[in-house]
């Protein structure tokens, strides 16, 4: 086909469509339509005339409704024979039982209907709610929005509904429109139309007939038909190519039915103020004539003031059918209206073919939706059903596809170079914001600034230099106030004077129409709705972890027209969200859950951190237990853990790796040339790659405090120790404990006279990194503990991790890991559990690292990242594999350079269920961090097992931290 003929057709198509000349089939058609035709003409025939009348009606019912109410729905159902129920507020325990009993009274059973626009909790409590439709219409995969209306319509079909008055498919032109605003998709007729398409798609799909309103729209008013007759004022030309054109290209797709709104419309209906419902101009020449539309058509209630102030009860309904309606929805009197219109039928004013052409249509759609063999609702596992993982899932999809960054000035989004920046975050807005804050902080240290004034609010953030404005606003329900106050945007103008702000916004995109100058502001972000998973996307975008994706789907500004779009990519930051959106199982994880309770149960530990992250995204992060054994401080997933020998990977290693990538040492590199005063010693020609392979006959371990304590009393030797720092005792070792400087040139003298062990084994030795630790401070001239904040942490935001954590943090926030009889003798809690690096002042190449399971998994991701992390190289991807081999496993010494790897044989330090490619280590106060680069898993295991005895083992002889590394690898599903 020539591009010429395509063009051609293209264009035809579009004035076919823009005409409304494409004949509509018929949607309401079942696949078996002779048996439906036969059945509707069956029934039809049976039925009197009340009966048939009584068909054209849908009344409304409360499930929470007193008796009373009940009582009338229950007499309208049985005397009346209406056709139909729209339910409103209640419980979908009670619906269902309600829609039970309703079906068993009525001689015909009757199509059951709902607003559900995001979902059934629009009406009903307990049940799930999608984001409204304005966050819907900023995504730009319309498959995402088809799968949508899937889960709505499953959801309604699941409660015995047959019809769900959704989309809402006005073009919401009109910012101050009071009614529609959050429930549309846009004022783009194309993307309305687009995802209007896909949301019922997905919705039938599912059983559920669609429903698009408010024909022929309602986006562009300024009153609300509720409460009065709005008018929309444009011509008949520009109402035919925005209002209409998302109605003509659903005819296409197969909707199957409209609502008709209570408008004023003076381009289509020539009499004054005469309700668009009313209208034989609108509701018969325009809608079924000239677009040709086949499927039912609904009023809007009959009993809002915008069609029901036009004339009185009953009559209005009579001149709504008239219009040519077919259902007539929650009429102000409905035996009144079933009795104007038996008599207008009786008198000629309606027609038998009149009636029977719109009973039929009911009918049709009742054999359509299965009423011809109808089942009551099951009430068994209603409420799981109605609140399924798989929605959760879908909701995060949805929020991480649509929240939209508009503005991003000198590329401050995503946050980089964090070990630069001093962070606050200042909250506007009615409403919570307590998740935004939360989730920012597992990225960087951010913290709440606040003032009484707008002078005290800039006086406090003055050691600040980035400030994230949160704009929280209810959304509670989509008619929520979505506005900045005066002193608000006199607040924001002057803090983005003075500072680099982002602004985030947890409203309509509308808020920002109020601001004046978007200058001053570097960055700019549209979350639609405050809840929590909005505000813990829209942090994990700001920080980088998710890719900025959705699109502006209306006008918000004069500088942020509709479209307005900034892709912000993620940096490979770890991203948080559930387990199935990795392809895990969270019902298999919970044999995790039971693995971490049986541990505190049994005594193994205390409290415990747990974390899991598949494909860079967390998707389990969880605390266990308390601080110690019957105490009252529950553990926090912000609570620091001693790693013990986890300290070996995350903190020296990995300047060892970096001094070895920039060629300072390589493998071969003896001890003797890193340390010269370990020349003329048998440790002079130790290679580094033998010594980090735990191959080069060093000793495993020598407890150098032994010697320094009484050899009668067990007490630390006065001549070693002081209870106050002064003159030579300046190393602190733990509460009223320091001791003198030069015994850490004494520990070094120790390890270089040792002997050697008698042949060439495997065996894991502390000793070659208390040498490494040696090695950095000389080449640097600093401590391990300040090259390494340096370094790594600060850049990658691990600000939980730490040597000697008392002098940042709380002590209530450290798990204490061991009552000390033995030594220093005294709780320890913020000071190395490990002996030897308590002599060399908390920090030691071996142990003494302090950090929380978040911090650990940023670490290990880099590394699983072949060196990259949150937009920085730490290093190379060839120098992770180098570090990562295992050397000498045809000498049965499975581990690589400093990092520990799977077994070799039955046992060993994971469940065998690992890759050979995976690496990781553990940590004697019962801790453990691995990582798959396979299956792209971090799993990060932090207790204090030591506490209240490090003699306490069942920790490692029960095997709980490799059993639960087995159940995360059962719980891998694709």
């Amino acid at each position: 086909m020539t591009r010429r003929i395509r063009s051609i057709i293209t264009l035809l198509t579009f004035l076919c469509i823009s005409q409304g000349s494409i004949a509509q089939q018929d949607p309401l058609l079942a696949q078996n339509a002779q048996e439906q035709q036969k059945w509707v003409d069956s029934l039809y025939d049976q039925m009197t005339l009340d009966e048939k009348v009584g068909q054209l009606f849908m009344v409304r019912a409360y499930s929470n409704g007193n008796q009373k109410h009940i009582e009338e729905v229950e007499k309208l159902v049985k005397d009346y024979h209406v056709g139909g129920i729209i339910f409103s507020k209640g419980a979908p325990y009670k619906q269902a039982l309600l829609n039970n009993k309703l079906q068993a009274l009525a001689q015909t059973k009757m199509l059951m209907a709902m607003d559900a626009e995001w979902g059934l909790a629009m009406r009903l409590d307990s049940t799930f709610a999608y984001p409204y439709n304005m966050m819907l219409g900023a995504v730009k995969d319309d498959k995402i929005i088809e799968k949508v209306g899937q889960r709505i319509g499953e959801h309604t079909r699941r409660l015995g509904m047959h019809i769900n008055f959704a989309p809402d498919v006005d073009i919401n032109t009109n910012p101050d429109n009071p009614i529609i605003g959050n429930r549309s998709f846009g004022e783009d007729p194309e993307n309305v139309a687009r995802k209007a398409i896909a949301f019922t798609k997905g919705m039938q799909s599912a059983g559920v007939l669609a429903n698009a309103k408010h024909f022929p729209g309602h986006g562009d008013t300024e009153s609300d038909s509720h409460k009065t007759l709005p008018t929309i004022s444009f011509s008949k030309e520009r109402i035919d190519s925005v209002e209409l054109y998302p109605y003509k290209r659903l005819f296409q797709e197969g909707l199957a039915s409209v609502m008709v709104a209570h408008l004023n419309v003076p381009s289509l209906e020539s009499r004054q103020n005469f309700p668009s419902t009313l209208s034989k101009a609108i509701v018969t020449d325009l809608l079924k004539e000239r677009l040709n539309f086949k499927g039912l058509i609904f009023t809007d209630a009959m009993e809002m003031k915008g069609v029901a102030n036009y004339d009185d009860p009953g009559e209005v309904d009579l001149k709504a059918f008239m219009a040519g309606n077919d259902i007539l929805l929650i009429s102000a009197d409905t035996p009144k209206a079933i009795g104007k219109i038996v008599e207008a039928y009786n008198n000629n004013t309606i027609t038998e073919e009149r009636l029977a052409h719109s009973v039929k249509k009911i009918l049709k759609a009742k054999f359509k939706v299965g009423l011809d063999n109808y089942a009551d609702v099951a009430t068994e596992n209603l409420e799981a059903d109605l609140n399924a993982l798989d929605d959760y899932v879908l909701r995060e999809e949805v929020i991480e596809n649509a929240i939209t960054v508009v503005q991003n000035k000198y590329g401050i989004l995503p946050i980089k170079n964090l070990e630069k920046k001093k962070i606050a975050y200042v909250k506007f807005g009615d409403d919570q914001g307590a998740p935004f804050l939360q989730a920012m902080q597992r990225y960087a240290k951010v913290d709440e600034v606040s003032g009484d004034n707008l002078a005290d609010l800039l006086e406090n953030l003055k050691p600040y230099n980035t400030v994230i404005v949160g704009f929280h606003r209810s959304d509670a329900t989509p008619w929520k106030a979505f506005k900045f106050t005066d002193k608000e945007k006199v607040w924001l103008y002057e803090l983005g004077r003075v500072k680099d702000v982002v602004l985030d916004v947890f409203a309509k995109p509308y808020a920002l129409l109020d601001l004046q100058t978007l200058t001053n502001l570097e960055g700019i972000i549209v979350s639609y709705q405050n809840n929590a998973v909005a505000q813990d996307k829209s942090a994990q975008v700001i920080f980088g972890g998710l890719t900025a994706k959705g699109i502006l789907p209306v006008t918000s500004n004069n500088e942020l027209p509709v479209g307005t779009s900034v892709v912000v990519n993620n940096i490979k930051r770890l991203q948080y969200g559930l387990p199935e959106s990795v392809g895990m199982s969270s019902e298999r994880l919970k044999k995790v859950d039971s693995m971490a309770q049986l541990t505190i149960k049994s005594g193994m530990s205390p409290g415990l951190q747990l974390l899991i992250a598949r494909d860079g995204r967390v998707i389990y992060n969880k605390a266990f237990g308390r601080h110690i054994y019957g105490g009252d401080r529950n553990v926090k997933e912000t609570d620091l853990y001693d790693l013990a020998s986890l300290t070996k990977i995350l903190a020296t290693l990995p300047v060892v790796m970096k001094l070895e990538e920039d060629g300072v040492i390589d493998f071969n590199t003896r001890l003797g040339q890193m340390l010269p005063d370990l020349q003329k010693s048998n440790k002079e020609d130790l290679s580094l790659l033998k010594v980090l392979s735990h191959y080069a006959r060093l000793k495993p371990w020598i407890p150098f405090y032994i010697s320094t304590l009484d050899s009668a009393t067990k007490k630390p030797l006065p001549k070693y120790y002081s209870k106050d720092k002064k003159g030579k005792f300046d190393v602190k070792v733990a509460d009223n404990m320091y001791i003198r400087k030069d015994l850490n040139d004494s520990i070094f003298k120790e390890i270089k006279d040792s002997d050697l062990l008698s042949r060439l084994q495997y065996r894991y030795s502390d000793l070659g990194y208390f040498l490494m630790k040696r090695f950095i401070e000389d080449h640097y001239g600093e401590s391990l503990a300040e090259i390494t904040q340096k370094q790594l942490y600060q850049p990658l935001g691990a600000f939980h991790t730490t040597f000697n954590p008392l002098t940042k943090f709380k002590k209530g926030d450290i798990v204490p890991t061991e009552i000390d009889d033995y030594f220093r003798n005294q709780t320890l809690q913020g000071y190395v559990h490990d002996m030897g690096a308590a002599m060399q002042g908390g920090v030691g190449g071996h142990a003494g690292l302090f950090s929380t399971a978040n911090d650990v998994a940023k670490i290990m991701q880099m590394y699983l990242q072949n060196g990259y992390y949150g937009g920085d190289n730490y290093f190379q991807p060839t120098t992770i594999d180098r570090f990562n081999t295992c050397y000498f496993c045809p000498e049965d010494v499975r581990r690589g350079v400093g990092f520990d790897k799977p077994q070799l044989g039955e046992s060993g330090p994971t469940c065998g269920c690992v890759s050979m490619t995976s690496f990781g280590h553990s940590g004697f106060t019962g801790t453990y961090a691995w990582a798959d680069p396979d299956q792209e898993l971090v799993y990060v295991f932090l207790s204090n097992r030591t506490y209240p005895t490090m003699e306490n083992r069942k920790l490692i002889t029960e095997g709980v931290r490799t059993t639960i590394q087995e159940y995360i690898y059962e719980a891998i599903v694709e």
